[in-house]
């Protein structure tokens, strides 16, 4: 597996798949053809369905400045990957003197067809929570002391749980619409204000994770700074779960550190056997992904044993299998702002499931299995309903007229 450093990412909202990973695209692609006088971006497959509401074009554009680029919504089927881009170099003819096929597999990462010199190196050995498990048992160490045998994290987790909480401060103090054609209201304030008011604790917790969830969601959607947890789809997810135990419960900065590097290790198996983004597995591979992080964290922070955190995070991810990804309009605002924060509350009651039933029974069905389940999922989950707007909500919602896209001959 690779470093954790590959899958928590700062950066702009509201799509890693759809923003970090073009943005990285064309910076490199540009340090590669700096002498091109202009630039040509054509998007397909999901990049192309959803790319305009999720602002694909525009971080695009303005990664190639001062130089020009032309950006193309291309209507056919994604070319071996859900989410491809072919970017092209021109000179002052606009003869074509570079080119790149480049694969967003979610989170983020890029894979450029025909180079190997893009791709991280394996940092962990290990490529299941069984193996993990087995190599912790041999060491006698905990589940949070696993990547310390393999990289140095805490220095970087800092700066990302700075940034987790930050986005979800910042979110949950802003007021006013969000940017795009659903005129979608920022909500996250007024959750906070019903939670400071609210006498019954249940209820109180309830609305403090709410307005985190929505807070971290509305300030990705907007095209805020947050962080990919595993992606900025599900970026409100982790952050809000972190921001109520730190914050409001004083749970200690290093606990939820070793927290951020467990769930770093679930979400590191998903990506690795599975898939974290939308337009290759549906809302499951994110949304999902998110709250079994979650719930490893959550668990964990609890002082479970490493067999009860893989059960949280199995029940985690279990109960979001084929979920579908049908972005209303394209934008990551309905369903998905709202599904944050549902799973940041099933995060937390999937630990409570772990601990409780833990104690009575074995659980049968593995964290592992549970993600190869995932992966078989997602790929029978119709194109429609995978990130590209063409079925589920994205077709029955009301929306404006679409705004008109740039196609290319």
């Amino acid at each position: 597996m690779k470093s954790l450093k590959e899958l928590y990412r700062i950066g702009p909202g509201p799509s890693s798949s759809h923003t970090l990973g073009p943005q990285r695209a064309a910076k490199l692609f540009q340090e590669a053809y700096p002498q091109a006088v202009s630039y040509l971006a054509e998007l397909y497959g999901s990049l192309s369905f959803t790319g305009k509401g999720h602002l694909t074009d525009a971080i695009i554009i303005k990664t190639f400045l001062p130089k020009s680029c032309e950006v193309c919504f291309m209507q056919e089927t994604a070319p071996e990957h859900a989410n491809t881009m072919i970017l092209k170099a021109l000179n002052e003819t606009g003869a074509v003197i570079g080119e790149w096929t480049v694969y967003s597999v979610g989170g983020g990462a890029i894979k450029v067809k025909g180079s190997a010199d893009l791709e991280p190196e394996e940092i962990y050995p290990h490529h299941s929570f069984a193996e993990i498990m087995a190599y912790c048992k041999q060491r006698n160490i905990r589940l949070a002391q696993y990547t310390d045998e393999f990289e140095a994290l805490d220095d970087f987790m800092n700066e990302i749980l700075d940034q987790m909480l930050s986005t979800v401060a910042t979110g949950c103090i802003t007021t006013g619409v969000l940017p795009g054609r659903l005129q979608l209201e920022r909500v996250a304030s007024g959750l906070y204000s019903k939670a400071k008011q609210a006498a019954d604790p249940s209820r109180k917790q309830k609305l403090l994770i709410m307005a985190y969830a929505y807070g971290a969601s509305e300030q990705n959607a907007g095209g805020g700074t947050t962080v990919t947890a595993p992606t900025l789809g599900a970026s409100g997810v982790l952050p809000a779960v972190i921001t109520y135990y730190y914050r409001d419960l004083k749970i200690d900065r290093k606990k939820i550190i070793d927290g951020l590097k467990i769930a770093g290790i679930i979400g590191n198996l998903i990506k690795t056997n599975a898939t974290i983004s939308g337009a290759q597995g549906g809302c499951q591979a994110e949304i999902g992904a998110a709250c079994a992080m979650a719930a490893a964290l959550v668990a964990s922070l609890h002082d479970m044993d490493d067999d009860k955190i893989e059960y949280a995070a199995e029940i985690g991810i279990e109960h979001f299998l084929g979920l579908t990804c049908d972005p209303v309009g394209g934008y990551v605002m309905i369903p998905c702002i709202e599904r944050n924060s549902v799973a940041a509350l099933r995060a937390i009651d999937a630990a409570f499931m772990a601990e409780e039933l833990g104690s009575l029974k074995d659980h049968r069905v593995s964290f592992d299995m549970v993600v190869n389940t995932m992966n078989y999922t997602g790929r029978k989950i119709a194109i429609e309903l995978k990130e590209t707007s063409l079925g589920g909500l994205a077709t029955v919602v009301p929306l404006a007229d679409s705004a008109p896209k740039k196609h290319c001959d």
